[in-house]
């Protein structure tokens, strides 16, 4: 199972926030390299950046920083936040994303996505299915959908989609554990490769997220507040 730590940019720093709340913003690091860097001497070789400032603008603006860690790792990018036109998409690929992540412009322009999954091919797109309730929500979470999180996604897999990230949003930087009967229902449904996100605390969720069958697992803010160690993730991959 992939473990996948996340860096989440707002102006150029690395943060989090709790439940999707951009007031509940704490930041971590001012040099979200420097946190790349750590991650990778562990022996890490994943990353999910999500371009908060992007996702709330509906347009990439931390480029930038997706640069810089490129240049500086050879960690496994991917990239997402404010992707919704093919001009955003090429800047995050030639910026050295090794895959995006498509959320919002997924439920507000499925055809375009469609046309997406069949220029890049599957293994260059992720579906972000970021949900609340089990409906999925939008624009850096600031807006919700009716749409039903496994429609979605079966909707997706029918046109290619093999990777999937799923966030409960109710979990989200809350370190109670995550939606577990969610994910067991998502695999159930589908055949895609599923990446649980959100409410990851201790070793003992990642453990169970590879028992249920998950293909990997985003950790944020649990390794931020020490919850889980570097070292503890070096010995599990």
């Amino acid at each position: 199972m992939k473990i996948i730590p996340a860096i989440d940019i707002i102006d150029g720093k690395c943060v989090r926030l709790s439940k999707g709340d951009y007031g509940t913003k704490k930041i971590y690091n001012e040099n979200p390299v420097e946190v790349a860097k750590e991650f990778e001497s562990f022996g890490i070789r994943f990353l999910h950046l999500v371009d908060l400032d992007g996702a709330k603008s509906k347009h990439i603006v931390n480029q930038k920083v997706l640069e810089n860690i490129a240049k500086e790792t050879s960690l496994q990018i991917d990239f997402g936040g404010g992707l919704k036109t093919l001009q955003d998409i090429e800047i995050a690929f030639n910026s050295g994303a090794k895959q995006i992540t498509i959320g919002s412009i997924a439920v507000q322009n499925p055809e375009f996505c469609f046309d997406l999954i069949e220029k890049y091919g599957s293994e260059k797109i992720i579906l972000g299915a970021d949900c609340d309730n089990r409906k999925i929500k939008t624009s850096g979470w600031l807006e919700e959908s009716n749409q039903d999180v496994i429609d979605f996604i079966i909707q997706y897999q029918e046109k290619g989609i093999k990777n999937v990230i799923c966030t409960d949003i109710s979990k989200d930087g809350m370190l109670e554990g995550p939606s577990t009967d969610l994910y067991k229902d998502i695999l159930s449904q589908t055949s895609i490769q599923l990446v649980a996100s959100g409410g990851i605390s201790c070793m003992e969720d990642i453990c169970k997220m590879k028992e249920i069958g998950c293909s990997g697992t985003i950790i944020g803010k649990a390794i931020y507040e020490g919850k889980i160690e570097l070292k503890e993730l070096r010995n599990f991959v």
